[in-house]
């Protein structure tokens, strides 16, 4: 695949055809619109199973709370708490497009906030970023090289630039992802992109195909 730049800052050509990073987000979120609940369901427990796997051999997780239709994150976080991990959920900071961090020990305290994300207004514990081994992290779109798309305010790419010694997971349905996801200089890549279909060792092809 050919891409070439012009040197706008959104604006590439894509095999002769002219593509935004909009449009990559926008193309994505139809995707994954078109499942169905029950899909969304069956993909979320598979793609559970496997990051379970990956999250064995780590203590402190910082993990997104899911909202519709994103990856589920529920059932992942109840069973993380029960393995007896620290589980640390991002609070959105909408006047300043950071993340306030809190450990969560009960699902039952998350209720809908900022964005519709459930978060733990009214019972935070907080935590200390430096103290994250590896962070689970919602997305719209990506390539198997590990580049990400998410909603466009960077509230993530702040947060892990700020962070670098976590490792980054990335979760989403295999329907999103692109063969090129067009990216700036700041934005961060994946270190492994979870899936219904398996773990995708997003550092490992970089290193390949570089």
């Amino acid at each position: 695949m050919l891409i070439i730049w012009n040197g706008t800052e959104d604006d590439r050509r894509i095999g002769g055809d002219m593509i935004t990073k909009k449009d990559q987000r926008t193309n994505a979120k139809q995707r994954r619109l078109q499942m169905s609940i029950g899909d969304i369901k069956e993909r979320s427990a598979w793609i559970t199973m496997h990051a379970l796997s990956i999250l064995e051999s780590y203590n402190t997780i910082l993990i997104y709370s899911s909202k519709f239709p994103e990856v589920d994150t529920h059932n992942l976080l109840e069973r993380l708490i029960s393995q007896g991990k620290n589980v640390i959920v991002p609070i959105i900071e909408r006047e300043t497009h950071t993340l306030r961090l809190s450990y969560l020990r009960d699902t039952s305290v998350l209720v809908t906030s900022t964005f519709k994300v459930p978060e733990p207004i009214g019972n935070e514990i907080p935590a200390n970023p430096k103290d994250i081994e590896t962070a689970v992290i919602p997305m719209i779109a990506f390539d198997f090289r590990g580049d990400r798309l998410g909603y466009g305010a960077g509230y993530y790419d702040r947060f892990l630039n700020s962070n670098p010694h976590v490792v980054k997971i990335g979760l989403a349905f295999f329907s999103q992802k692109e063969e090129k996801i067009l990216t700036e200089p700041d934005d961060i890549h994946m270190d492994y992109v979870i899936t219904e279909c398996g773990i995708i060792p997003c550092k490992a092809i970089r290193k390949w195909v570089m």
